[in-house]
């Protein structure tokens, strides 16, 4: 699990951001447009484990602070310093600078310090220390859209971590794999994506199996750790093919698998939970287009009212896609009041992105005002 737990925060960074027009809500595969759990940036997709969160940090960048003391924890230390302690001791400075560099927004210092923190893991065949820096490395590809980059990147990281014995079926190779299935779906790599998914559904799902056959009475708590975590993973993977089916129009398959994932996350974080929240409103979405626009608006007013109640970070998100739910309807005038509703609390949040979507949206119903304002004149 200590394996796994090394690239754990940075998975949820690399995941698609774009979202069909018309809607805030997260629906698939991109790198730049705004979601429900990603606004400007900001990660905050919650997918926790037993361990840590499966989020990224810092404005979507960094990674969280708890990847950095997952870092100490590999390199450590001790009062008598050798060579290679020195210089593991080096890689974690780089590290840090790098991350500085990160938050700052200085790409190209911190490619430089990530590129001289794997030359000295390199030189001390310090395995952990090579894994963890090349995730770094190729997530800091991904954000710049180098996806060719980035996939060699993991695929050199997965290369490490196999050829150490981690089997395939670990949850490290997993998330290796599903950061590889969503470059692929970016790529426009059907055959490729489609396949990188099934393999990680496939996979934690035969685990689950396996872990789920042991009794009661026999479960440690690290397994139960690892079910959990396990669990949390398929969401995780069923959440990031839905929008990827949802890019590609598949919207029956996109709505079983947020049906799923909505069904874990439930039942593992809970009825409230931000991401909870999130999948019914990205669900929603989904209904919407099928034109079940009566279905959508209920499920994403239970969502927004369970946002205001649990004081949910991206309110206005979900309101944003209540918003253009209820323009779907033909409820114009209710749109616009819950689109000012959002606008407002995206401005007390700083979101320009999201405030940008919120005006388009309300240009739309002026659209169809005027529209119908027209059609009544002849």
């Amino acid at each position: 699990m200590a394996a796994s737990c090394v690239r754990r925060a940075v998975l949820s960074q690399i995941l698609s951001r774009r979202r069909a027009a018309g809607h805030l809500g997260r629906i698939s595969a991109g790198r730049s447009s705004m979601t429900s759990a990603s606004v400007a940036g900001n990660h905050l997709t919650c997918w926790e484990t037993g361990r840590g969160t499966r989020s990224g940090g810092g404005r979507g960048r960094g990674g969280s602070g708890g990847l950095w003391a997952v870092a100490f924890s590999l390199f450590g230390s001790s009062d008598q310093r050798d060579d290679r302690q020195k210089k593991e001791d080096e890689i974690i400075l780089l590290l840090k600078k790098a991350k500085l560099s990160l938050s700052q927004g200085h790409i190209h210092e911190a490619s430089e310090l990530l590129h001289q923190a794997v030359f000295l893991a390199h030189q001390t065949n310090n395995t952990q220390a090579i894994i963890y820096t090349y995730s770094l490395m190729a997530n800091l590809a991904y954000v710049q859209g180098q996806l060719d980059n980035a996939e060699k990147l993991f695929k050199a990281a997965m290369s490490f971590l196999l050829s150490g014995g981690t089997p395939q079926d670990d949850n490290a190779v997993i998330e290796m794999s599903l950061k590889l299935a969503t470059i692929y779906a970016e790529q426009n790599k059907a055959e490729l994506a489609e396949h990188g998914f099934g393999f990680c559904t496939e996979s934690l799902r035969s685990k689950l199996e396996r872990l789920k056959a042991v009794p009661p009475e026999e479960q440690t708590e690290d397994q139960e750790i690892l079910r959990k975590d396990t669990n949390l993973l398929l969401g995780l993977t069923l959440d990031s093919r839905a929008r990827y089916r949802t890019a590609t129009m598949h919207l029956n398959q996109a709505r079983q698998d947020y049906e799923d994932a909505l069904n874990i996350c439930r039942q593992e974080q809970g009825d409230t939970h931000p991401q909870t929240l999130v999948l019914m409103s990205d669900l929603a979405t989904i209904l919407d287009l099928q034109g079940r626009h009566d279905d959508a608006l209920v499920l994403v007013q239970q969502a927004v009212d369970l946002s205001r109640s649990a004081g949910h970070p991206d309110q206005h998100i979900l309101l944003g896609n209540m918003a253009g739910i209820l323009l779907h309807t033909g409820r114009l005038q209710d749109s616009v009041q819950v689109y000012q509703e959002a606008l407002g609390l995206a401005q007390q949040a700083g979101d320009q992105e999201a405030m940008d979507k919120i005006q388009e949206g309300l240009k739309e119903v002026k659209k169809r005002k005027d529209q119908e304002k027209e059609g009544q004149r002849s």
